[in-house]
């Protein structure tokens, strides 16, 4: 889904590229490279939050906890992380119930072309349950989400 995710970030960058070049032409741009990049941007956000949740990528501050102790830290980082859990577990099921309802109503986006509503909500379920999955890990793994150390970490 990561790399999807980068696939998706690289055709917006040239649909861009290619409606303003078109623009600069005198042409017309054709109306599905802006429908495709407005997907795009839903489907490469979706797609790479759990493998930013994995990696550690998503921001935090990490003031308090470096201002911690070890028990203490571990704690608040577990509770942050079951938190999360519940969050995206929450939005995950929120997210399958609209996919349902767009399913039963037969739903269609019309913008420069017909595409199937349901095929842009299935991201939010998808990806917000393997968030939870990922969260999860920090909840009963050994890993902690957060490091205890003030400043940037790359």
């Amino acid at each position: 889904m990561a790399t999807i995710s980068g696939l998706t970030l690289v055709w917006i960058m040239l649909s861009v590229v290619l409606s303003v070049v078109m623009r600069n032409l005198g042409l017309q741009p054709f109306a599905w490279l802006f429908t495709s990049a407005e997907y795009g941007l839903l489907y490469m956000t979706m797609l790479g939050a759990p493998w930013l949740v994995r990696e550690k990528g998503h921001v935090h501050i990490e003031l308090l906890t470096a201002a911690l102790p070890d028990a203490p830290r571990h704690l608040l980082s577990r509770g942050v992380a079951a938190i999360c859990v519940l969050v995206c577990a929450l939005l995950a099921w929120k997210g399958l119930e609209l996919v349902m309802t767009n399913i039963e109503r037969g739903d269609f986006d019309t913008r420069a072309y017909y595409y199937p509503r349901w095929l842009l909500t299935i991201a939010f379920p998808l990806s917000f349950g393997l968030m939870a999955v990922e969260f999860s890990r920090f909840v009963f793994g050994q890993e902690l989400m957060h490091s205890g150390e003030a400043g940037i970490h790359e």
